[in-house]
């Protein structure tokens, strides 16, 4: 690939999903490429970028932005997220939303689901606790290829092995030959949707949790801070917004504040300066003991 046909595609690839991909990237684009040149007959990358300069086939510029988007992701990744979920926020948003009996969980750049669906194990293993209740998750991607994988709950025996505990593997799959698929209940539980972060969201309405994990990090300063913009007004006033290990909103968002009682967790900062927070309800034992299994 040529200089100025990958200068094109960093443009084209920031421009279409905020991905920043750095000159050290050339080898991995020139990789990615020559196999969806291969699968759509085209023939070479020269023709490739060809075809993408003349700005026509919508869905050639998608099928570029899937094969360079890293769908990297396993069940319960970095594990403290699900913990911080479990023993923190679905305490606080039972109490809060009491009244309602609603919860609504978006979960940003999901994949090829096993955030989602983790987060979904999580509150069916709280069945009787929730009972009455209206659950709600959403996952967007803004791979299609990908959302297709995610609908479908079916992964391989490497997925089920990465992060995924063999009680939950038991209780919440069925064997379908050399693979395992996800529950048709909890299936059930998840709307995936085609999404670009750096598109207007307001038809999604509101959310009393937002993961965002690990997707912050392939974008550039300016697409980080447009990206936090357009998901802050999404999360209800004292609603609960989570990125990656690696992600923080410092010096990117003004209207969300680190949770200065638990790590990876941010707040609307109105809110939080608002109503002084004491200790945060910790799990107790009807919930805690039936996720027990989990942490193995």
């Amino acid at each position: 690939m040529t200089e100025t046909d990958f200068a094109f595609l960093r443009l084209l690839l920031q421009q279409r999903s905020g991905l920043s991909l750095t000159p050290d990237k050339l080898y991995l684009a020139e990789s990615r490429l020559s196999i969806l040149c291969r699968r759509r007959g085209i023939a070479d990358i020269a023709t490739l970028i060809g075809q993408l300069r003349l700005g026509r086939d919508r869905v050639l510029e998608s099928a570029v932005v899937d094969a360079m988007t890293t769908n990297e992701t396993l069940f319960f990744r970095d594990r403290m997220p699900f913990d911080l979920f479990r023993d923190v926020i679905l305490p606080e948003r039972i109490a809060a939303n009491a009244a309602s009996r609603s919860l609504r969980i978006w979960c940003a750049a999901v994949s090829s689901g096993q955030e989602a669906y983790s987060l979904a194990m999580i509150i069916d293993d709280l069945a009787e606790r929730l009972a009455g209740w209206k659950v709600e998750i959403i996952g967007t991607d803004i791979s299609s290829e990908i959302l297709e994988k995610a609908r479908s709950g079916i992964y391989s025996q490497f997925e089920v092995q990465r992060g995924l505990p063999i009680q939950m593997l038991l209780k919440h799959f069925e064997q379908r030959g050399d693979k395992w698929q996800i529950s048709e209940r909890l299936r059930r539980m998840i709307d995936f949707r085609h999404h670009n972060l750096l598109e207007r969201n307001d038809h999604f309405g509101r959310f009393d949790v937002i993961f965002c994990r690990n997707v912050l990090i392939y974008f550039d300063v300016p697409t980080k801070v447009k990206a936090l913009e357009l998901l802050t007004p999404r999360l209800v006033p004292d609603g609960a917004f989570v990125l990656g290990a690696a992600e923080t909103v410092l010096g990117l968002a003004t209207r969300l504040t680190c949770d200065p009682e638990h790590r990876g967790l941010y707040r609307q900062a109105a809110a939080l300066a608002a109503q002084p927070r004491s200790a945060a309800p910790l799990a107790n034992r009807s919930f805690a003991q039936p996720l027990a299994g989990w942490r193995a």
